[in-house]
């Protein structure tokens, strides 16, 4: 049986964050190959350091009815065009810093050419459809915890941590850098977040504020009133605890402080702890690959179950095998608070999506469209679908069809 009281927490890291600007140089690349071939194969890894970004990886332009050197012509013509992509990335993140700085870090491209026997297994034929590119499982979340249909205490902390981006980009606060981490602790009753116990925030900045040497104080008094404005009314309360730069002084951040890599805040990417996550990141792949396209999936259809009233909390499995492209098993798990059997619904969802294959869930959602730098910071869930195709698994038209089933 679920508790009904407990104490939650989850966490945030921002744009600028090491690890998150080795996602956001990924996902621009793999824009930039859907910009030219939108049925393009990447899988591309970042690592950034002090004045270092390094590309690895395995990329196909896969244009169809291109011959073998043709495409290996138009692979090899985009990969020459990334660097000044990932730098233009760098810069809008805002690093300028002596120890890494978007034009002057050095680049090292080492992207090559797909392994051929994975993309016998993911291409399709005559005799196959489009496969999985590989075995796994994969999770999709909703609760009406936030308007988002994401859990409170992750949806917080990103909303902290964008708030600070803002302010930071449009020149409110000019002693912010672009590094920060944030955390929020909620004191759940009754299934319901009710009070915010304790409020983390770990943000680099110039060593002055005004006239004043940086302190943790000032730094604290400098954000709180932006902090605070992210919080329903009420939830922060006299007795709520703030840990603000609590190791002191945090003038060395980013790659410079700490290296990056793609791919390492699932957890921040996701549902903040509060529901599984699936054994892939998603950064640096095209929507082939079912790690990213699938979980994109399983949160379409859990959010649309929950905004259509059928359970205030909703958890979906879905598990592949790679070159398969039927999905091996499709769970549906509404945590004793739904209003209809969670096996009818197993039945159903995969249908509302083609049957849940790789080449489904692309089309109906139009994944194979440069929309994935946008993704990576502050989630890839609880956001607005734009016009641009973004965020499409966040709408809500299944709705009308699932209450239909109630």
């Amino acid at each position: 049986m679920s508790r009904s009281s407990y104490i939650f927490t989850s966490e945030s890291v921002s744009e600028g964050h090491p690890d998150k600007v080795a996602d956001r140089i990924s996902d621009t690349v793999v824009d930039a190959f859907l910009s030219v071939e939108p049925e393009a194969r990447v899988a591309c890894e970042t690592l950034v350091t002090t004045n270092r970004i390094v590309l690895a990886g395995e990329v196909r332009a896969a244009k169809p009815g291109a011959s073998k050197d043709e495409n290996k012509k138009l692979t090899k013509e985009i990969v020459s065009s990334l660097e000044p992509k990932v730098r233009a990335a760098i810069q809008d993140i805002g690093y300028e810093q002596k120890g890494f700085h978007w034009a002057k870090a050095k680049y090292a491209c080492h992207l090559h050419a797909q392994s051929a026997h994975i993309a016998q297994g993911v291409d399709a034929s005559n005799k196959k459809d489009e496969g999985a590119g590989d075995q796994g499982i994969m999770f999709g979340y909703a609760c009406d915890e936030t308007p988002e249909l994401m859990p409170a205490t992750l949806q917080y902390s990103h909303n902290i941590l964008k708030k600070l981006a803002e302010v930071r980009h449009s020149g409110e606060v000019e002693a912010l850098e672009p590094d920060a981490k944030s955390q929020v602790t909620l004191l759940y009753q009754d299934g319901r977040p009710v009070e915010v116990l304790q409020i983390v925030v770990s943000t680099q900045h110039k060593k002055r504020i005004g006239l004043h040497s940086a302190s943790p104080k000032r730094v604290k008094d400098l954000i709180q009133p932006y902090v605070e404005s992210v919080f329903p009314s009420g939830l922060i309360t006299k007795k709520t605890k703030w840990h603000v730069n609590p190791t002191g002084r945090f003038e060395i951040g980013g790659p410079d402080g700490d290296a990056g890599l793609t791919g390492r805040k699932i957890i921040v990417d996701t549902y903040g702890g509060a529901a599984p996550h699936g054994g892939g990141a998603f950064s640096g792949k095209d929507p082939t690959k079912v790690d990213r396209s699938a979980a994109y999936a399983c949160r379409y259809l859990a959010k649309n179950v929950v905004a259509a009233g059928l359970a205030r909390k909703c958890t979906i499995q879905i598990s592949y095998a790679i070159g398969v492209a039927q999905p091996l098993s499709f769970y549906v798990d509404l945590h004793e608070t739904g209003e209809i059997d969670p096996a009818k619904l197993e039945k159903v969802l995969p249908e509302l999506i083609g049957g849940a294959t790789p080449r489904a869930i692309r089309e109906h959602l139009a994944l194979n469209r440069p929309i994935y730098a946008r993704t990576a910071a502050y989630g890839h869930f609880g956001r607005t679908p734009d016009a641009e195709g973004g965020f499409s698994w966040e709408k809500t038209d299944l709705v009308a069809a699932l209450k239909s089933l109630a």
